[in-house]
């Protein structure tokens, strides 16, 4: 059993300046690899560090917590899962992790229990300067009786009719708890003295905070209405003690490769995961031990997986409060601006695309010019087929209407939609469906392999010829995550890459891997070798006495090979700057090994979500000598090895000059929203809290033009820098 203990934090730490070192585990020292689970908790330590950084407004604090605890659930149902797995059948793939998996659970559930002490650490000095700007989470006794009336009515009004109350006894056995169900365990004493037990299930589609009548913005949890109201669910009984809980659930699936229908097989596998192993029970608060035993042992958990967590649980609930109050409260709006350029062709996106590559930046530059390009394409007589990849969408996607528009209208659809994305796979499989019953050639990937590329291919019947327009992105096709995701968005009709494209797609199509590509590099054939050829032409500069240099920017660092090839790029004298926004598994700094490596984490209002590799080919950077690539692919071997991704080459000069001096440079220069890391695994943030000055790439993105998507009224070339 943890007990989340926040009275072993630092005295008056207010906020986190450096993150704990990540010592070595096992044989990690011997590959010098931080390893994967405990890097990706230290970049969750850096999210939550968000939710104390005073520049910020509350609310987006607030929301900073919630997508910390967000995280944590992810990482728990997922990541833990996994190496509880191992743990139990005895498993240790050396290969893949250098650490056994019974010492990586003993780091985990250490580091875990910190970073849950911290956050109720960190949410009541936030609600209380949240109640000072009007907005206040209350408890059943902070209400006054005009509150008190309300809450009853609303709960008889709004709650007893959906919950389902359960004493439990031998006639009653305890119920089945969903993932991420949410409950209050009850001890209860009847009039002739004897107690029993019972529990409360209070669904997912209810509200977890009830706004308050009166004025201001007061809300209480769902939970409090609950016990509040108790009378008139056990009428006569005496409420011994009360906790609320959170169950867990191992969320991986196990899917036969040899499966005949794919799609069946995973709706078979998602009915199973509702019922995986609990993997962590999570406790508000209890005064004694014998109530504890008494849900474990209802729910056949070993009290090694309870956390005792003393305040308010399910904080990933709290994004519901961040619509309240004052404007102030928020960021201020932001407004995506559209690519000017295309505005100067009267939103004409193909004759824009033709007259040249274009390059959008987003959330920066708006995601409606994807939706533009695909509505166009649906609605345009000349055009003859679209071909989409689907990874993630959102329910009612804009995209698929297109599509099914599309194919309505007599074109041919073809749609790569991707099933195997996690807890987004019920999803896809009915989008898939409803672009099928519209007449779409729907393909659901490959067996043992995952579609992560992000592409779209328009054919255009003009004049006497076809004519081809691609999209490729770093991000999903999702106009909401779009809005807070930082991706990139490339446009071409360059016939080589959409020719590759072409190919690429009908390797989805058919499993016949495209031989001799023009241009476009991709997983799991080609990307690995480009990648490392692109490191081994820096090493052969270096060590020739030439300008060298290598920039990279991802999610995650973990693939060893890659890994040890930057190792031996540093200690031929290569200066190499990654931007990483979470796992990497690299320790920079280290004398001898990798000191002329330098890694930053960039972490703020947006989520960094673009991978971009850069390679100086011979000048120093930035250079327009320099090799760029754009990609959907991290450097993991996931990525790498067992997924279709994109390797993209960037040629225009104006793009190649957007992604260089614009990108990578606000990236690099970033000082407001950045962490280093250390030789140790910590991360040190760079601004100090009174650096009203210091330079953000998100700010330079808000302010300033796009090169590629400016049109004729933006001349001025616009550079990041830490005065602009």
């Amino acid at each position: 059993m943890n007990s989340i203990d926040t009275a072993s934090l630092p005295e008056g730490h207010d906020e986190l300046i450096s993150t704990p070192p990540i010592p070595p585990i096992g044989r990690e020292a011997e590959c010098q690899l931080i390893n994967r689970e405990i890097s990706w908790l230290a970049f969750n330590e850096r999210v939550l560090a968000e939710a104390e950084n005073s520049r910020h407004p509350l609310l987006e604090r607030l929301r900073f917590v919630a997508i910390s605890a967000n995280n944590l659930d992810e990482f728990m149902m997922v990541r833990v899962a996994g190496v509880k797995h191992q743990v139990a059948r005895g498993l240790h793939d050396s290969e893949a992790s250098p650490a056994h998996p019974a010492d990586v659970l003993n780091s985990i559930n250490n580091r875990v229990a910190a970073l849950m002490a911290r956050q109720q650490t960190v949410l009541p000095k936030l609600l209380d300067a949240l109640s000072g700007a009007g907005v206040s989470l209350v408890g059943q006794d902070d209400l006054n009786a005009e509150e008190t009336a309300f809450v009853e009515e609303y709960f008889e009004r709004e709650i007893l009719p959906v919950i389902a109350p359960m004493t439990i006894d031998p006639a009653h056995p305890f119920p089945f708890i969903a993932n991420r169900g949410f409950g209050v365990y009850l001890v209860l004493k009847n009039p002739k003295g004897s107690e029993s037990n019972a529990v409360i299930l209070l669904s997912s589609n209810m509200k977890r905070f009830i706004n308050l009548p009166g004025e201001g913005n007061r809300v209480i949890p769902l939970e409090d209405c609950v016990i509040l109201n108790m009378n008139s669910i056990f009428p006569d009984h005496e409420l011994v003690e009360h906790f609320a809980f959170r169950v867990l659930r191992d969320s991986e699936l196990e899917v036969d490769e040899e499966a005949e229908d794919l799609v069946a097989t995973f709706e078979t596998a998602l009915k199973a995961r509702r019922r995986g192993n609990v993997i962590a029970l999570q406790i508000s608060s209890s005064r004694s031990d014998k109530a504890i035993r008494g849900l474990c042992e209802a729910m056949d958990v070993e009290e090694e997986g309870v956390a005792l967590i003393g305040g308010m649980i399910g904080l990933s609930d709290l994004s519901q409060l961040c619509s309240l109050g004052d404007e102030s409260l928020r960021f201020p709006s932001y407004k995506a601006r559209f690519p000017e350029r295309i505005r100067d062709f009267g939103g004409d996106c193909f004759a824009a695309i033709s007259s040249k590559d274009i390059l959008v930046h987003h959330p920066y530059e708006s995601f409606d010019v994807v939706l533009q390009f695909l509505r166009q394409a649906a609605e345009d007589p000349k055009v003859v087929s679209i071909r989409q990849t689907l990874y993630r969408t959102m329910p009612d996607s804009p995209i698929v209407r297109a599509l099914i528009s599309a194919a309505e209208s007599g074109k041919s659809v073809t749609a790569m939609v991707e099933i195997k994305a996690r807890f987004d796979e019920e999803l896809n499989i009915r989008l898939a469906r409803d672009l099928e019953r519209a007449g779409v050639q729907v393909v659901y990937g490959f067996v043992d392999l995952k579609t992560h590329a992000k592409l779209s291919l328009v054919v255009r019947q003009e004049e006497t010829e076809l004519k081809s327009y691609a999209h490729c992105g770093t991000g999903n096709y999702h106009p909401i995550t779009a809005k807070i995701y930082t991706d990139l968005s490339f446009f071409t009709s360059d016939q080589d890459i959409c020719s590759d494209i072409v190919r690429i797609f009908n390797y989805m199509t058919s499993y016949v891997e495209p031989k001799n590509l023009n241009k476009v590099g991709y997983a799991p054939v080609t990307a690995r070798s480009i990648l490392t050829d692109g490191i081994d032409h820096e090493i052969s500069a270096a060590r020739a006495g030439k300008p060298c240099g290598i920039w990279i920017k991802l999610n995650s660092l973990v693939d060893q090979p890659i890994i040890e090839k930057l190792y031996e790029a540093s200690q031929a004298g290569v200066p190499i700057h990654i931007v990483v926004r979470g796992v990497c598994c690299l320790r920079p700094g280290v004398e001898g090994l990798s000191e002329n490596i330098r890694v930053t984490s960039l972490i703020g209002r947006f989520l960094e979500h673009a991978r971009i590799y850069i390679f100086a080919n011979g000048k120093t950077l930035p250079s327009a000598n320099a090799r760029v690539y754009i990609s959907s692919a991290d450097l993991m071997p996931r990525n790498l090895n067992r997924r279709v991704e994109i390797m993209l080459p960037i040629e225009n000069p104006t793009v190649h000059r957007q992604i260089i001096d614009q990108v990578m440079m606000a990236n690099i220069d970033d000082i407001a929203n950045s962490w280093q890391l250390q030789p140790d695994g910590s991360y040190v943030r760079l601004a100090r809290a009174d650096d009203e000055d210091a330079f953000s790439a998100h700010h330079f993105f808000m302010t300033n033009p796009s090169l590629s998507g400016r049109g004729s009224a933006l001349t001025k070339d616009v550079k990041p820098g830490r005065k602009a």
